[in-house]
């Protein structure tokens, strides 16, 4: 039997958003009377967010909503709860702007906070699953992560290995899926999750070990048959 490590799946995954224009990651004096909100910077608009201008906290959601929505998705496997999430750890952004150390970096910031309440989410649903409350497992949302195209074999792939990733603690699965799937390093993660670079190292090889120990390639398997 052919390991992922061997035989990585394709995941082929709906495409993440667009990565931040380093223009957003500019500081320049805020013109209102000469630009609408929708052109000035995350930087501009946190400062004026912070200010209690509500107009701006707008621009804010409209130009992160998706990307955070899609991060939710994809650590979930499961678009049921994003909304709520995303609604969340926007409150709790909007409420924590002052704190926010590099304006331009709203998105990244809005991200760990994304990961927090996802990780809060999956710990309740875990407890309240054990103590009978839900029921056991819910079922992968392939529509929601998988790409149209992904071939019949290749969503069953991505099926099988979020079944997987999620008998993980949930703090392995969310270090492996923002390192394996969202592609960011090491010291992103380390941001992302509030954790030494130690552990989030620890966390990402212990869930690859478990996935090459039970992943199964049926691509691979067919091959040798």
């Amino acid at each position: 039997m052919a390991s992922p490590a061997q035989h990585r799946p394709h995941l082929r995954l709906l495409p993440a958003e667009p990565e931040e224009s380093p223009r957003s990651r500019e500081q320049t004096p805020v013109s209102r009377s000469l630009r609408s909100y929708a052109d000035l910077q995350d930087a501009e608009l946190v400062a004026l967010g912070i200010q209690g201008n509500r107009q701006a906290l707008e621009w804010l959601y409209r130009r992160h909503a998706a990307f955070a929505i899609h991060l939710a998705i994809r650590i979930e496997g499961s678009a049921r709860e994003a909304d709520d999430i995303v609604h969340d750890s926007f409150v709790r952004a909007f409420e924590r702007l002052r704190e926010i150390r590099d304006p331009g970096a709203f998105r990244s910031w809005l991200g760990s906070i994304v990961v927090r309440e996802v990780r809060t989410h999956m710990r309740r649903a875990r407890l309240m699953r054990a103590i009978g409350l839900i029921r056991a497992g819910d079922p992968i949302d392939l529509d929601a992560i998988a790409s149209p195209d992904a071939s019949p074999s290749t969503r069953a792939q991505i099926a099988q290995l979020y079944a997987l990733l999620q008998t993980l603690p949930v703090d392995d699965r969310i270090a492996w899926i923002l390192r394996s799937v969202e592609g960011h390093d090491h010291d992103t993660i380390v941001r992302m999750t509030s954790c030494s670079l130690a552990t989030v190292k620890r966390r990402i090889d212990r869930a690859q070990s478990y996935l090459d120990e039970h992943f199964v390639d049926s691509q691979a398997s067919e091959n040798l048959e």
